[in-house]
């Protein structure tokens, strides 16, 4: 049997995902949540063999909460069903361990199969994402200047966002200018506008 944590903010959404798998022989859904945060807590008190989860949620997002799942179930493999299958994220996906990558526009049935493979041990990406993660721009942003914009996207000031980082007010100032640069931006707000478009946070 093999045992599944869900993990999507849109309750009929998870509704219907649990519905649906509950058809399937061989799967078992132990769980399901709303938000990243709870994924993480749910899958480290469950073990669960496969967690699938969404990009967008509240308290963690998807790709957070599989860079955490990686490093402390790593016994628990990984699958983002998304509808924001951009390059970046991805690519994103990939570094933080997820094995299977399919877009909510992909029918019902094949979700089973892809739980079914990433299970066993292979992997799976939806072909026409591989393709346009192939054929994106390289994220010319250096990991430092990633993680400031990150931390500004909620609008926090720079010295909140220095605090949260551990570096001095002028060095998150220089990343975040940085970035505004490379990226071709008018300001910070535009910045991460334009690298969460990319799927680069």
């Amino acid at each position: 049997m093999i045992r599944v944590l869900l993990a999507d903010d849109h309750l009929l959404i998870r509704e219907a995902l649990v519905l649906l798998l509950e058809t399937e022989e061989g799967i078992e859904v132990v769980a399901d949540v709303g938000r990243g945060d709870e994924a993480v807590e749910q899958a480290r008190a469950l073990r669960p063999d496969v967690a699938v989860l969404d990009i967008d949620m509240p308290g963690m997002d998807g790709l957070a909460a599989a860079e955490r799942l990686s490093r402390e179930v790593p016994s628990c493999r990984l699958i983002i069903v998304t509808a924001h299958g951009r390059p970046g994220n991805l690519r994103r996906a990939m570094a933080a361990g997820v094995r299977g990558f399919l877009g909510k526009d992909a029918p019902g049935s094949r979700l089973a199969e892809v739980i079914r493979q990433v299970a066993g041990g292979a992997r799976y990406i939806d072909p026409q994402l591989a393709a346009d993660a192939l054929a994106a721009e390289e994220c010319p942003l250096t990991p430092r200047e990633l993680d400031a914009l990150r931390a500004a996207a909620d609008g926090s000031p720079i010295s909140k966002i220095a605090r949260s980082m551990g570096l001095s007010e002028g060095t998150v100032r220089n990343y975040l200018s940085a970035a505004v640069t490379k990226l071709g931006a008018d300001n910070r707000h535009a910045a991460v506008r334009a690298a969460r478009d990319r799927g680069w946070i």
